[in-house]
């Protein structure tokens, strides 16, 4: 078993993982204040909670997307386990092949999705992350990562709204009876979640057509629930991907 941790701009994903199963996954607030030790203790007690023993890890793997708050959490990880963890990053082997621009700018969380998406599904493949940001990557037939799309994230779209729109508030990010809302609050609903489920779609048919044939969508991500089921294209939702990617990445360089 290992300890696997994805760190991004809103939560820190959890989880320990062997050959067999995933045995839990959850989220934690990212907060750049704390330090290695409080990290620490907000692991200990989630494992605890889950009745993990320490013992039984081998070893753990994190992929970050918060530079000023990896070797933070590094140190908390090192603290509960007494093992220095792997980061993905640059020396580190995933075996897949980036046709990028500047390879070591893709985040590592997009090359960890990419893995297991290949690994779980094959390719071709267009995999999304519902987080801070909607991403979408896009592997081709060829296991080739070739790009992808970022857009703004639900949370992000309805606190901006929110904050710069006097009279909009927050609102609960859940699905409105009508796609036409006849109040403030479903039209923010309709807007924010329907909206987005529209914008995958679409995006979506023009991936799919700037590659010249069809993929295997796959979703992941806090938000992939609520707006995934509302989309017009089968898409496969994953909640474990991010954690399977990481072992995958794990043994690879054990």
């Amino acid at each position: 078993m290992i300890l696997a941790i994805d760190m991004g701009n809103s939560n820190i994903v959890i989880g320990c993982i062997d050959d067999e199963k995933s045995y839990f996954e959850e989220r934690l607030s990212t907060d750049k204040s704390k330090t290695a030790l409080e990290y620490a203790i907000g692991f200990h007690t989630v494992l605890e909670l889950y009745n993990i023993d320490v013992s039984r890890i081998e070893g753990a793997i994190i992929s970050s997307v918060v530079p000023p708050l990896t070797n933070v959490v590094k140190s908390a990880v090192e603290k509960i386990i007494g093992k220095t963890p792997l980061v993905v990053g640059p020396g580190i082997k995933t075996g897949l092949n980036l046709q990028m621009d500047n390879p070591r700018s893709v985040g590592s969380d997009l090359i960890v999705d990419a893995v297991a998406g290949i690994t779980e599904y094959g390719a071709p493949l267009i995999l999304i992350d519902m987080g801070t940001a909607t991403t979408m990557s896009v592997v081709d037939k060829d296991n080739n990562y070739v790009g992808g799309v970022i857009m703004t994230g639900l949370r992000l779209a309805m606190e901006s709204l929110s904050s710069r729109a006097s009279q909009l508030f927050n609102v609960s990010l859940e699905v409105p009876k009508n796609v036409i809302g006849k109040n403030t609050t479903d039209c923010m609903k309709s807007g924010i979640v329907l909206g987005n489920a529209a914008c995958i779609d679409g995006m979506i048919d023009r991936l799919e057509e700037e590659l010249g044939y069809s993929t295997t969508v796959v979703a992941t991500g806090g938000l992939a629930h609520v707006v995934i089921p509302l989309c017009k294209h089968d898409i496969i939702v994953d909640d474990a991907l991010l954690l399977k990617g990481l072992k995958i990445i794990y043994d690879k360089n054990k």
